[in-house]
């Protein structure tokens, strides 16, 4: 797939990874992989890392701190990208939302990046909204080692199919899950344009988790990225399981707890 130059407004542009130890977090990633990293000092006390695959750019992370973070688990955050970020932020704030994080700028390297805000759904989903400026987001997708789709398990889907139709302007195609047995929402940009944005499905009754955006990367071969995983310390939430006329895929977390998932589709 070629270089991405842009995304589309309403679909994901960016996962980042916050951890506690992002040293051995890098190592842990880089053994699936390959990832290389550019590190963008941002004060004193704040490192910011870009992840690359090959040329180009394809997450990036950061260590938690307690004093500003206090509480929050290690976690693959997700971006969706929106045209203002501001009217985003009020417009989630009515819709039963919240405003994690007010909508701030974000400048590195004297260059004006974008700007951004933290929110969370009304059933507790917590993600990321990004208005593009120099910074378009990550430029490769769909293909080993890089975001290749994000998903959102919840406890309550048509709230969330409520919220996110209105707030993001998404169209939601129902379809039977192969899987599970039950119902699987394809989120699309829009009722006129059919690309797809991510998808949806309910958590099964009885998971201790909250609502989540996953985060799945490509890889070549499920099995072998898990087994690998697996002899660096992750834990397996789904094993490698196919999904019939789709691909084959598993979910798992990194040795510090980030829960992500891996995807190969069928060719």
């Amino acid at each position: 797939m070629p270089a991405m130059t842009q995304h589309p407004v309403g679909t994901f542009c960016w996962p980042e990874l916050a951890t506690k130890d992002f040293k051995s977090a890098l190592a842990f990633y880089q053994s699936l992989f390959g990832w290389g990293v550019k590190e963008n000092p941002m004060g004193p006390d704040m490192t910011y890392y870009i992840l690359t695959k090959g040329e180009h750019e394809v997450a990036a992370g950061y260590e938690l701190n307690d004093a500003m973070m206090p509480g929050v688990p290690p976690h693959w955050g997700a971006y969706v990208s929106v045209t203002d970020v501001d009217a985003t932020a009020a417009k989630a704030k009515q819709l039963g939302g919240e405003v994690v994080m007010e909508p701030m700028d974000v400048n590195a390297n004297g260059r004006d990046q974008g700007r951004m805000v933290v929110l969370k759904d009304p059933v507790g989903a917590v993600f990321c909204a990004w208005q593009a400026k120099q910074h378009h987001g990550v430029g490769l997708v769909g293909e080993p080692g890089s975001l290749i789709w994000t998903q959102l398990n919840t406890s309550d889907t048509a709230k969330s199919k409520a919220f996110y139709t209105q707030l993001l302007g998404w169209s939601a195609m129902e379809m039977p899950d192969p899987s599970t047995g039950g119902v699987y929402t394809m989120w699309m940009r829009s009722a006129d344009d059919r690309s797809g944005a991510g998808g949806m499905m309910a958590m099964p009754p009885g998971v201790g988790a909250p609502a989540h955006w996953l985060t799945y990367f490509g890889t070549t071969d499920v099995d072998a990225t898990l087994a690998t995983a697996m002899k660096g310390g992750a834990t397996t939430f789904v094993p490698a399981t196919d999904i019939p006329g789709m691909g084959r895929f598993a979910v798992l977390a990194d040795p510090q707890g980030a829960i992500f998932a891996l995807f190969k589709p069928n060719m």
